[in-house]
């Protein structure tokens, strides 16, 4: 038999869900006061996450999509991009959203109903948030490729979940990036989920990661709970697309610890004992174990730190709380350079039932 192609997916992780090494850590990683700076910050996404959770159920946010458990691949990939990179993300990655520059309390004026939120004050060169799943990582091979072509020393990367891996959107970006060799990093957020339906029912590719050799991307699957086997994989992937080696599909393994949003009830259709392991392998325990053992972390400091993380919050949900609220006719603003007749109608009809015609 002659075979015409054959591949393997390398598998990263480094600490395991004990807190201790499984591997050598890469040289980059090795001085544990180097992931300090990012435990804190993945404490503060925890926090702010908490405190969103509970404004939603007090009637005072709308819809939300907590990140739980996502808390070290989001800030990993923040970690590693530069400034001038686009980012184009779904519409859950806080993490890397405000390692980016991204404020609190646009992400609580987005999911309180308003627009404004997702028009953020910087970066002003990433793309916002992208519900309909996938569709993001179109826009992110599209400029990946511009960088290509002007020389730019510049890459983008896309975030996407299981689901949205088997999207057209994705398969369309991958093979985009793969012709082209442009500098695009495809991040597969695997947390078993596609909001109700399970990994093993939407595709049947025995990982997400090897959906990306079909384009010509390099491939790697990652345990998406351990931060340094995220920093590593992303430091490859960003490394090859800026030396014009071509794109990635990177496929994080990692758990969904509360419902796909606060309108959503998991309990539904996965069962205790799931739920108990994803927390039994959660990002936090095993990195505050790591920091705890090298010395440079303390039970006293967490709660120091904790209490200033919740100050810091405050601070985005009074902005947010304060924000004045959109008069009603905004729904229709910024549509069309010339707005339809039938739209200026009811427009201006919005306005007249409120009184002020």
């Amino acid at each position: 038999m002659t075979v015409a192609a054959s591949f393997e997916i390398e598998y990263l992780q480094y600490i395991g869900p004990d807190g201790k090494t499984v591997a050598e850590l890469p040289e980059a990683f090795r001085d544990p006061k180097a992931l300090l700076p990012l435990f804190k910050q993945m404490l503060f996404v925890r926090t702010f996450d908490n405190k969103s959770i509970k404004l939603q159920r007090t009637g005072k946010l709308g819809t939300y999509a907590a990140s739980l458990g996502h808390e070290a691949t989001h800030v990993g990939i923040g970690a590693s991009m530069k400034p001038e990179d686009v980012f184009a993300p779904s519409y859950r990655e806080y993490g890397a959203q405000f390692m980016r520059g991204v404020k609190p309390r646009e992400v609580l004026l987005y999911w309180g109903g308003d627009e404004r939120g997702n028009d953020f004050e910087g970066p002003r060169n990433d793309y916002p948030w992208c519900v309909p799943i996938s569709t993001q990582c179109l826009m992110a091979a599209g400029a990946a490729l511009s960088f290509k072509l002007r020389k730019q020393d510049r890459i983008a990367v896309a975030c996407c979940g299981d689901g949205g891996s088997s999207k057209t959107d994705f398969y369309a970006a991958l093979n985009s990036a793969g012709a082209f060799k442009s500098p695009l990093v495809l991040c597969v957020i695997n947390n078993g989920w596609a909001i109700s339906v399970p990994r093993h029912a939407q595709t049947g590719a025995e990982t997400l990661a090897q959906k990306g050799i079909a384009g010509g991307l390099h491939c790697l699957q990652v345990d998406g709970n351990d931060l340094v086997a995220v920093l590593e994989a992303m430091r490859r992937a960003t490394e090859r697309a800026r030396n014009g080696e071509g794109g990635s599909v990177i496929e994080f393994m990692t758990y969904r610890l509360h419902d796909h949003t606060t309108a959503d009830d998991a309990t539904r259709y996965r069962d205790d004992a799931e739920v108990k392991a994803g927390w039994e392998r959660e990002p936090m325990t095993r990195l505050r174990t790591y920091l705890t053992e090298a010395g440079l972390w303390s039970e006293d400091e967490e709660k120091a730190w904790i209490e200033e993380c919740g100050k810091r919050v405050d601070v985005e949900i009074n902005a947010y709380l304060e924000t004045p609220v959109q008069p009603v006719e905004a729904m229709f603003d910024h549509l069309y350079a010339d707005m339809p007749a039938d739209l200026l109608e009811q427009r201006e009809q919005a306005i007249a039932r409120e009184g002020r015609a």
